[in-house]
């Protein structure tokens, strides 16, 4: 199995919440998010996840709308 690159995952991660504990661990971030039925940050544009809006229904309104953005 891999070990996570924390430091190269956050130099990636495009999420604003700072106090986040999971930062840079994808795993652990992706499993929480699912969890709240939402997905992460870095699945959506910068302007949007700054809205804090991660759910599922917004990353499909704004993938329709605008395609693919990265």
């Amino acid at each position: 199995m891999r070990e996570c690159n924390i430091e190269k995952n956050k130099a990636r991660c495009n999420c604003t919440y700072e106090p986040c504990s999971k930062k840079g661990i994808c795993c652990e971030c992706i499993s929480y998010h699912w969890q709240l039925g939402e997905l992460p940050a870095c699945f959506f544009p910068d302007d949007v996840e700054k809205t804090y809006d991660r759910s599922i229904e917004r990353f499909i309104k704004t993938y329709q709308e605008r395609g693919r953005w990265w």
